[in-house]
């Protein structure tokens, strides 16, 4: 009887060996290329590494191409430039590209002011410079894209209201490093953007300190009840950079965010906010304002922008003119106030078929969420003694959540505003640093306009 023949791991057959490695990870196939000469051979099979190059570096076959190397040899070229960054770059880079694509439609004025990205020896000094880590997903931003340069519009969404404007820049990192805090109620904060009208920034945290998080992303709201300059609350607008950019170029390129004149428009519009009286309908849109809005004391500021649009197909018979207007506001605890005024914003409309018409106003709650409903009368042009009420949907305002300062009214602000002491040669760096510490303008506006 012949003896049983053992087979050796050479012996198995090459398929279905590929077959299990092509469900196995980059690092599994580097950690199986060291096992023995049969597996480094196969782990190095070239089509094994098309998919890790698309999953983590978006090569196409056509961008493949044209590099004229094989997919292992592409995947570890990005690998050693970018390897760092393997975890984040795929959802930052389809941001980006996405972003752009938009702005190219829409905003093309914008795509000219983005930098190109940073290199890595340049974000290593910084962070020597500063003394603190910058976040692994903020920094691959930055080799994407090094911010934008400071013009306006700003790439990161606009607000006007009566004599109110702000446009935020996304700051590049030198602009952002020149702007770090160590100071008390901001230690450790790097400014992410930057509006040059208003100063308003939203800061980093690069560690947790001050009842911050580290990552979390924030305006700045200072505590008007405390005796403490350094007594700064926060508006929280993300809990990492990526989770705060990501969303917001989902706002833009899906269409939340209006352009208008040319620049994006950080107004929420919730998609069942909208009726229709008589073919006229009435949407509404709203924002919350952190500049003009404090935590202590209590004082929330929305503005919000109302359309009103006639059907195309309205007779005309339909042409109207709005009279007058009536508002219902409920704050958070149900406390309700009316208010009943002639036209809006100043103005007496008139719609007639596929006519629009938007205006923008404000409000202002003691508690951190309300919603206002109501209606406008309108008559007929052609016969002014019918008239008639359009229902103005029930919307809602809500400010986003917060962090209350640590600091406390006792404990000694001699140290509150003491700055950065590195020097520099150059006057653009002094401006900055002198822009960023501008204070905030107080507005006011008429409001249930």
């Amino acid at each position: 009887m012949a003896a049983a023949c053992e087979l050796g791991f050479a012996d198995l057959p090459s398929d279905p060996l590929l077959l299990i490695l092509s469900h196995l990870d980059f690092q599994d196939l580097l950690s199986c290329s060291l096992v023995n000469r049969r597996l480094h051979q196969l782990s190095s099979h070239d089509p094994l590494w098309k998919r890790p190059c698309r999953q983590y570096w978006l090569v196409s076959d056509d961008k493949k191409a044209q590099k004229s190397r094989s997919w292992k040899a592409t995947f570890m070229e990005y690998y050693l430039d970018m390897g760092r960054y393997i975890h984040h770059y795929a959802k930052l880079k389809v941001a980006w590209d996405a972003l752009k694509e938009y702005l190219g439609e829409h905003c093309p004025r914008m795509i000219s002011s983005l930098k190109a990205g940073v290199r890595e020896e340049d974000l290593n000094d910084v962070e020597q410079r500063i003394g603190c880590k910058i976040p692994e997903d903020y920094r691959c931003s930055l080799r994407i894209h090094n911010g934008q340069k400071l013009v306006v519009p700003g790439l990161m969404g606009s607000m006007a209201l009566s004599n109110h404007y702000r446009s935020e820049d996304l700051l590049d990192i030198d602009t952002a490093a020149g702007g770090f805090q160590r100071r008390m109620g901001l230690k450790q904060c790097l400014p992410i953007t930057f509006c040059i009208h208003t100063g308003l920034s939203q800061y980093l945290a690069l560690a947790d300190a001050e009842g911050r998080h580290r990552n979390d992303i924030f305006y700045q709201c200072p505590d008007q009840t405390a005796h403490n300059p350094a007594a700064l609350d926060m508006f929280i607008t993300g809990t990492s950079y990526s989770q705060w950019f990501i969303t917001y170029v989902e706002h833009v390129v899906s269409g939340d965010y209006p352009i208008i004149r040319d620049q994006i428009f950080r107004y929420e519009h919730d998609k069942d906010c909208v009726e229709t009286t008589d073919d006229i309908t009435v949407s509404v849109s709203t924002s919350f304002l952190p500049e003009l809005s404090s935590i202590h004391p209590p004082h929330y500021f929305f503005t919000y922008r109302i359309k009103m649009e006639m059907a195309k197909n309205a007779l005309p018979e339909k042409a109207c003119q709005l009279d007058s207007r009536y508002w219902k506001i409920t704050n958070a605890k149900g406390n309700v106030e009316e208010v009943q005024g002639p036209g809006v914003v100043g103005d007496y409309p008139e719609l007639k078929a596929g006519r629009t018409y938007e205006y923008t106003s404000c409000t202002t709650f003691s508690t951190t969420s309300g919603y206002m409903e109501g209606y406008y009368t309108f008559h007929r042009l052609g016969k002014r003694s019918e008239v008639f009420n359009v229902t103005i949907p029930r919307f809602h305002m809500r400010c986003p959540t917060f962090q209350v300062s640590t600091i406390t009214t006792e404990e000694s602000c001699s140290d509150c505003f003491m700055h950065d002491d590195d020097s520099t040669d150059t006057d653009d760096y002094e401006e900055r640093r002198r822009v960023l510490d501008m204070p905030n303008p107080t507005v006011r506006c008429p409001r249930y306009t």
